[in-house]
C-alpha cells in the first residue's frame, strides 16, 4: 500500500502546485517561450467556428464565430460575450490605429470594415472582375496597406464539385489600390509580417513549408523561399498530404507561431523549429493578448484556449 500511498500524494503535490490535472495539456519546456509543464487552459468550447483573433485595445480577445456570423469577445476574467452580430461571415480580422476592425468576410465575399458600425466600409469585393471564394486572413501593415489570402475552393460533403479554385494572395495598398501578388500557392492561409515588416510570411496549408518573400517600398513580394518545414506535414486520413498550416503570429522577439496539424509550431526569427505546444483540439489560429500580451490565445474546432508564455507578443500589433 505504501507505494500506491506515495503516488497519491505526489500526484496532490502537483495539483496543488502548479494547477494542472493529471490530464491537462501542458506546455514543453522552450526556452524564451514557455516554462515545462504550464497548463493550457480551455476557456469555453463549442463554438460555431473558430477563427481570426486579435487583441484588442481594453486587453481582451476578439475571435470571429465565422459560421455564427458574429465576432466574440473573451475578457480577462475568461467572460465571453458577443461583441458584434451579422459579421458578413468574417473570418480574420485585423484592428487600425483609430480602432476600426477590419475583416475578410465570407457570405459575401470582401474585405473591409466591419466595426463601428457607422464607419463599415468595402475595401475589396473582387479582383478584375472576378468574385473572391474564400478570404481567409490578413495582416495590416503599418502604413496602412493590408495583406489577405484568398484560400479558394475545395470539395465539401455540401459541395462536392465546386467552381473552379482560384487561390491567391492580394494586398490593398495604403492609397486602396488592389494588386495580386501570388497565385502559385496551392492553399494560401495565415498571412503575417515580421517585426521589421520586411518579410511577408504565408502558411500553405497544403504544403510542407511556411513560405516567406521579400517585401518592397510599394508593398510587393518577391524572393519567395521555403521558411521552415513544419512538423505537422503529415497523411491525413483520405490519404492526401498536409501540413494543417493555418493561422500565424509573432513574438516580441520575432518568433513565429504556426497553428498546423501538431498544434503550436514555434519557430525561432531563422525558422528553427523550437518546439511544439499540444492541443486536445487541431488549432486553427492564435493571437497574442492580454494587458501584457504575453497570454497566447488558440481557437480552434469549436474551442478555445489560453496558455501564459514568458515572451509577449509586439505591442504595436492586434496579434
Amino acid at each position: 500500500m505504501l507505494p500506491k500511498y506515495l503516488s497519491v500524494l505526489s500526484l496532490g503535490a502537483l495539483i496543488l502546485t502548479t494547477g494542472a490535472r493529471a490530464d491537462d495539456p501542458v506546455t514543453p519546456a522552450i526556452p524564451g517561450v514557455a516554462a515545462g509543464g504550464v497548463v493550457v487552459d480551455l476557456i469555453k468550447d463549442g463554438f460555431n467556428g473558430t477563427e481570426g483573433p486579435i487583441a484588442y485595445s481594453d486587453g481582451s480577445l476578439l475571435f470571429t464565430e465565422t459560421n455564427a456570423d458574429k465576432i466574440v469577445r473573451i475578457a480577462a476574467d475568461d467572460k465571453v460575450s458577443t461583441f458584434l452580430e451579422k459579421s458578413n461571415g468574417a473570418n480574420g480580422l485585423a484592428l487600425t490605429p483609430e480602432g476600426q476592425i477590419v475583416a475578410v468576410q465570407t457570405k459575401k465575399t470582401q474585405v473591409g470594415v466591419v466595426y463601428p458600425e457607422k464607419q463599415k466600409q468595402v475595401l475589396a469585393e473582387n479582383y478584375q472582375g472576378t468574385a473572391f471564394q474564400r478570404p481567409n486572413d490578413l495582416v495590416r501593415a503599418n502604413n496602412g496597406g493590408i495583406y489577405f489570402t484568398d484560400s479558394g475552393t475545395r470539395p465539401s460533403k455540401e459541395n462536392p464539385t465546386p467552381p473552379p479554385s482560384h487561390p491567391g494572395v492580394f494586398y490593398i495598398s495604403p492609397a486602396g489600390e488592389l494588386k495580386q501578388l501570388a497565385t502559385d500557392i496551392e492553399r494560401p492561409n495565415g498571412i503575417q509580417l515580421s517585426k521589421d515588416e520586411k518579410t511577408l510570411y504565408v502558411a500553405n496549408t497544403q504544403g510542407e513549408h511556411i513560405l516567406a518573400y521579400d517585401i518592397a517600398a510599394d508593398g510587393s513580394i518577391s524572393n519567395k523561399r521555403n521558411f521552415a518545414k513544419l512538423d505537422g506535414w503529415k497523411k491525413g486520413d483520405d490519404g492526401t498530404w498536409s501540413s494543417g498550416a493555418d493561422g500565424l503570429a509573432l513574438d516580441d522577439e520575432g518568433r513565429l507561431y504556426v497553428a498546423s496539424n501538431s498544434g503550436v509550431e514555434v519557430l525561432s526569427a531563422k525558422g528553427e523549429a523550437l518546439g511544439v505546444i499540444s492541443l486536445p483540439k487541431k488549432p486553427q489560429n492564435l493571437a497574442f493578448a492580454g494587458i501584457d500580451k504575453k497570454t497566447l490565445y488558440v481557437v480552434g474546432r469549436g474551442a478555445a484556449y489560453k496558455v501564459p508564455l514568458l515572451t509577449p507578443g509586439i505591442a504595436s500589433r492586434a496579434k
